[in-house]
């Protein structure tokens, strides 16, 4: 019997970020020495509050409230309360297994198309076209660091014509590790307010800032109109516990009902053990600010020793503020590369893997044209366990450094020069 699919997943791909990492470590089981860029996947350890958390709470079996365990729901919002100065109540927290199902929980919630900056995380365009609705990508200039500015969103806001629309905002940024200012994301606020623009804040990276501004969320300066969303995967190294939080604004407390409707409907709870042991993360944030802050430390070390060393081989790359990627861009080299058939960033991010033995992804899986010759480089290709914070890049970072020069000898060499 041939089966008859959904056309909306007929052709529905598997997300650009868990298929190179799975292709990178097939190659490094077959033998590859590979210099892993492709995913961003923190390389430190779960901070031992929460694995002696999780060890103390493994005895939890039965179901939890859709919508969450209401003692991590109080502690959430607490957090964001004093880290962040957000209108955070513990009936307006949602818990679900990561926040990627959280934002797709949103866009099945939200009526309206989604606008997308360009560049922007993966998943996003896929999980609005799953549903039906369309996606815009809005582009952005690399002299503004690829932040999105007002004149860009009002642009794509008369584009789209009247209506609810949705904007996903992720700040910090993946890909770019840009940190949006205060002025941008008010200017930003009064275009939404104009246009009737429900924004998704993805602020998994929120913690993960090392700008010299203290990080101020979309939800500072738009309460109203902003949903926020994020989790244990990033700043606590937690990615395969699966923990993801939602906070709504007041405003929006005509979702409560039909989200927890949605929820009862799907995957009805997130995994007991995991919520109980998440309560320390948001509850006794204290006792491991200085761990966060030691990680962050590193990831600005790597983040930023890169990012010059690609200056340093004559690539253009925005400086990073936060997160733990770079969003570099081939141009200088076109030339070179279009004679050798590199012409895309799908052709780059390939023969890097192939000749150079680089993991990367492709900028055109975050939106941007297909003939813009960028890369997402993620900088964790290291043993998060064995390092202290320093300065030194290539000491810190030995295989990072190696990718570099690989990427640099790629760039101006035929490919018969690197074998």
């Amino acid at each position: 019997m041939k089966l008859a699919l959904n056309p909306r997943v007929a052709e529905l791909e598997e997300s650009a970020t868990l298929k190179i990492n799975q292709t990178a470590k097939r190659m490094r089981e077959a033998g590859e020495d590979l210099c892993h860029l492709g995913f961003g996947e923190s390389p430190f350890p779960v901070p031992e509050l929460l694995q002696q958390a999780l060890r103390e709470n493994t005895h939890h079996k039965s179901y939890l409230p859709g919508p969450g365990l209401p003692q991590l729901r109080e502690a959430v919002a607490g957090f964001f309360r004093k880290e962040f100065g957000y209108d955070a109540a513990m009936e307006r927290v949602f818990i679900g297994p990561g926040s990627k199902e959280l934002l797709f929980d949103l866009l099945y919630l939200l009526e309206g198309p989604l606008l997308v900056p360009a560049p922007s995380w993966v998943s996003y365009g896929p999980q609005a076209r799953m549903l039906g609705k369309s996606v815009q990508p809005i582009p952005t200039l690399r002299e503004n660091r690829y932040r999105l500015q007002a004149e860009e969103l009002e642009r794509a806001c008369q584009e789209s014509g009247s209506g609810q629309k949705l904007l996903i905002l992720t700040n910090p940024s993946n890909p770019t590790g840009s940190v949006h200012h205060t002025q941008e994301l008010q200017e930003l606020a009064e275009v939404c307010r104009r246009h009737q623009v429900v924004v998704i804040a993805d602020e998994i990276y929120a913690l993960v800032n090392f700008s010299e501004r203290p990080f101020v969320g979309m939800a500072t300066l738009y309460p109203e109109g902003t949903v926020v969303t994020s989790g244990l995967s990033k700043a606590f190294s937690a990615g395969g516990w699966r923990l993801g939080v939602a906070l709504l604004p007041e405003a929006m407390s005509e979702l409560l009902q039909p989200w927890g409707a949605l929820v009862s409907e799907t995957f009805s709870c997130t995994s007991a053990p995991i919520q109980y042991a998440a309560i320390p993360a948001f509850a006794e944030y204290e006792k491991l600010r200085q761990e966060v802050e030691h990680c962050v430390a590193i990831h600005r070390a790597a983040t930023k020793g890169m990012w010059q060393t690609l200056l340093g081989i004559g690539l253009n790359c925005p400086e990073p503020e936060g997160a733990f990627y770079l969003f570099p861009d081939f141009e200088p080299f076109r030339e070179q590369l279009a004679s050798r058939n590199i012409r895309t960033s799908n052709d780059l991010a390939t023969r890097l893997l192939e000749d150079a033995k680089v993991a990367v992804l492709p900028g055109a899986a975050f939106y941007m044209l297909p003939g813009h010759l960028s890369v997402r480089l993620s900088p964790v290709d290291y043993n998060g366990n064995a390092l202290q914070a320093g300065t030194d890049f290539d000491a810190m970072f030995p295989k990072m450094a190696e990718a570099v020069q690989r990427i640099g000898v790629f760039s101006v060499s035929e490919i018969s020069e690197l074998r």
